[in-house]
């Protein structure tokens, strides 16, 4: 496997027989992309993971203090418009709302499970907690829902892989972890999963669970046959309500829709310091041009008319 840093904008390379995937090294990012090479070579490419370097990779400090948005992107993208790698792979939640100049995303495969799990000690459950009990994360969204829902309990700020978050459970360093449920599926952890977090009651970030496969503009044809029609929707009505919110992927923001006998339902809740404003609304996907931005209109209209920018702005 090559491991590549960026260099910067270069001339377009011809990439020859092998079709040259970027991504990130993280074990559950060689995993999700091992899936989409496997998916890709089924159909008869020849295929190369290219593993790259990331800002957030290599960084330790917390997500919020970095700014969030783009930190696990750009590198890849930098790469990917440079001409090094043909395509890059990334987690859908931590992609920019905002689309690049020169590049497109060719395919959103199906999505996986969109819901956060508790990790947690001794089979607890987020209700069975003991009171101060120390839970890890790193994600604002999930540090404010935690403070919602029990604000008697430690939230610690966490970085690293998957393994070493659940390393510092298993060795007593804290009671317990929050996680998507979709990266511990890809790497074979759902047994780690004390419980699962309904999305009514917690929704989770924008994307999340889902893949974002990205070329370069015109090149969509290369994963075209990966893509899942319905999870686009979806994912594109809960990204487009983050970007009229004009909130980037690290803020306090969950979302979650679905399409059920042809009505595209969306639901975002915004947090703020020691409260929440929630907004839901459906349609008909046949009755609109644009299902999933007149949807994300509406909740984020009345999410603004409760008060959303004041709660994003306290927490800035």
């Amino acid at each position: 496997m090559t491991v590549r840093e960026p260099q910067g904008p270069a001339p377009r390379e011809p990439r020859g027989n092998a079709l040259r995937i970027g991504t990130r090294g993280s074990a559950l990012a060689l995993a999700q992309t091992q899936t989409i090479a496997d998916a890709l070579a089924a159909r008869g490419a020849e295929v190369q993971l290219v593993t790259i370097s990331t800002v957030g990779d290599r960084s330790t400090e917390s997500l919020a203090s970095l700014g969030g948005t783009g930190v696990f992107a750009t590198a890849l993208r930098d790469t990917l418009l440079a001409g090094e790698v043909d395509v890059v792979v990334h987690s859908l939640k931590d992609l920019p709302t905002a689309a690049h100049p020169g590049l497109a995303i060719g395919a959103i495969p199906k999505r996986a499970d969109a819901r956060d799990a508790l990790c947690a000690r001794d089979a607890l459950t987020l209700d069975t907690l003991p009171a101060g009990a120390r839970v890890g994360t790193g994600s604002p969204r999930r540090a404010a829902q935690l403070r919602s829902r029990r604000d008697d309990l430690e939230i610690v700020d966490l970085r690293g892989n998957v393994d070493t978050r659940l390393r510092k459970v298993a060795d007593g360093e804290l009671d317990a972890v929050i996680l998507a449920a979709a990266g511990l599926e890809r790497l074979g952890r759902l047994d780690a999963i004390t419980q699962h977090l309904g999305l009514d009651d917690w929704p989770t970030a924008p994307g999340q669970g889902a893949l974002a496969i990205e070329v370069r503009s015109g090149d969509e044809k290369l994963v075209k046959a990966l893509d899942h029609a319905t999870s686009r929707i979806v994912v594109e009505a809960e990204r487009r309500t983050l970007a009229l919110l004009e909130a980037g992927c690290s803020a306090p923001v969950g979302a979650h829709a679905l399409i059920d006998d042809g009505m595209l339902f969306l639901s975002a809740r915004v947090y703020g310091p020691s409260s929440y404003v929630t907004s839901s609304h459906a349609l008909y996907v046949s009755d609109a041009k644009d299902p999933a931005g007149d949807v994300a209109a509406r909740v984020s209209k009345e999410l603004f008319d409760q008060g959303a920018a004041e709660l994003i702005g306290a927490r800035s």
